[in-house]
């Protein structure tokens, strides 16, 4: 047998192992991911106003019910503020909608549970379907729409916008009416709408579709992402002239292969301070 032979061999068998240790392993390890997020002229009286923030779910084959009763369970342990998802409930089919709805109305938090849609919440002509099931869960669907929330007496404003890919999004009509100067958390399901964001009196967005890019490798990072997840892949960064943050949430299922590596869902608690 020639070295070459085994060369090959060898990196076959790293592939099986890192492919069995993604799906059977990594993807069902959650991370909470618990950061504070500065945000220039935020009120006083909201310092310290805690939101979680999750994305992604993917409602399948590969990510169910009981995944979606533990993450609740979890966020609900949390106590936080005002909750937000940011789109993708389900992969392709709408089958688990209606054991998921009470499974999502038993989240709590008393500034409220604010959602949009993703790219797969329309990609099968199911948007209707899958937003009254978040109506019937109990949060605000912001379709390209804001809420207004208090706390300690100041105004919290959480806007959101149609999924760009397939919807009909318009940030202006979403922020139309906030008095200026009061402080906006902005929903959408695509990160690399902040660009677009970054140009409006937006405080802070929040997003998911990228998944983080699922698939990272050592010294390489992600090795794709999907279109308007490209740019703001993971984490905190900031956009435009001004520095808007925006925060994309790696998600909690997965989508075209059940696989994570280097890459863990994630539920995110972020502090405004």
């Amino acid at each position: 047998m020639t070295k070459g032979i085994h060369w090959l061999l060898g990196l076959l068998g790293v592939g099986a192992l890192c492919g069995a240790y993604g799906y059977g392993w990594e993807r069902h390890q959650l991370e909470v991911v618990s950061l504070p997020v500065s945000l220039p002229d935020w009120p006083q009286a909201l310092k310290g106003v805690r939101m979680v923030h999750f994305s992604d779910t993917h409602l399948g084959p590969y990510w169910g019910i009981e995944e979606l009763r533990r993450v609740v369970d979890l966020i609900n342990r949390e106590k936080a503020d005002l909750i937000c998802f940011t789109g993708d409930l389900v992969d392709k089919s709408t089958r688990l909608l209606s054991a998921a709805v009470p499974v999502l109305r038993a989240l709590q938090a008393p500034l409220g549970k604010f959602a949009v849609l993703g790219n797969h919440d329309w990609r099968y002509g199911q948007q209707a379907v899958i937003h009254q099931a978040l109506l019937d869960a109990e949060f605000q669907v912001l379709n390209n729409r804001h809420v207004r929330t208090e706390h300690k007496g100041a105004g919290l404003y959480v806007a959101g916008v149609d999924d760009v890919l397939h919807g009909t999004p318009d940030l202006a009509g979403a922020l139309a009416g906030i008095p200026a100067g009061e402080p906006v958390i902005l929903l959408v399901h695509e990160p690399d709408f902040a660009d677009e964001a970054a140009r409006y009196p937006v405080h802070l967005q929040l997003s998911g579709h990228s998944h983080g890019g699922q698939v990272r490798l050592p010294l390489i990072g992600h090795l794709a992402t999907p279109e308007l997840g490209q740019k703001y892949v993971s984490g905190l960064m900031q956009a435009g002239e001004r520095g808007m943050p925006v925060y994309t949430n790696r998600g909690l299922g997965t989508t075209i292969l059940p696989v994570r590596f280097l890459c863990r869902p994630e539920v995110t608690v972020l502090t405004l301070v």
